[in-house]
């Protein structure tokens, strides 16, 4: 990943830190974005552009085009920014199912889009999406986040068939990530059987990299020791 420019969205939470980290550590020059703040000066190899709101269209397209000129050219994509609700549906409301589409959904295809002409001009262009194992099939209480993230699974495809041949777009699908937020949400879980962030980052990276060139429209499941 030597010198390749990559944008992660997300990049303040705790998989973006980690995939940030392990980037940087490649080589890569990364441009973090996220709707916190971030107090980060800029380097030549790092920059982090906080405060944007990706699930608006002119925002994602204004923090992708500063990350482009910061490094004259963009490699890479890594989607992370989203979000998670549990909620019924015999009970749930409308509003819920709306945040999650413009959370999981729009947050991709925003980024995507704008992302999409520096990309081609690359030559080994990369996008990876975040989707979840639990979308596959979905348990209860789970139907607004899992219809969200099947949106991303399908979002994935169709841009990958799109861009065949240009651009490579493929999607992690993980089970549960072993975060201090799920850690505290799940206190009796075992979670020797979670997928850790280093983890999912490896295989984030891979599809970034150059020994992923041949690999596109893939919805790769990273489902741990379960």
């Amino acid at each position: 990943m030597n010198g390749k420019a990559i944008v992660i969205t997300g990049a303040l939470g705790a998989l973006g830190k980690v995939v940030a980290e392990e980037a940087l550590a490649r080589g890569a020059r990364v441009a973090g974005i996220d709707h916190a703040a971030s107090q980060l000066a800029a380097t030549a190899d790092h920059i982090e552009l906080g405060g944007v709101d990706l699930t608006d269209t002119a925002q994602a397209t204004a923090a992708i085009d500063k990350a482009a000129a910061h490094f004259g050219r963009l490699d890479g994509l890594i989607n992370i920014a989203g979000g998670f609700t549990f909620e019924a549906v015999s009970d749930g409301d409308p509003a819920t199912w709306q945040r999650m589409f413009a959370m999981n959904v729009m947050t991709a295809f925003n980024t995507s889009h704008a992302a999409i002409p520096h990309l081609t001009k690359s030559g080994a262009g990369r996008i990876i999406n975040i989707g979840a194992l639990g979308a596959l099939q979905a348990a209860s209480g789970m139907g607004p986040y899992a219809a969200s993230k099947a949106g991303v699974h399908r979002l994935t495809e169709s841009l990958a068939a799109e861009l065949k041949g240009k651009v490579t777009i493929n999607a992690v699908l993980p089970s549960i990530i072993d975060t201090a937020a799920n850690r505290a949400a799940m206190p009796k879980a075992d979670i020797s059987k979670w997928v850790t962030p280093k983890e999912l980052a490896e295989v984030i990276l891979f599809l970034a990299s150059d020994a992923a060139s041949a690999v596109t429209g893939a919805l790769l499941p990273v489902n741990g020791r379960v």
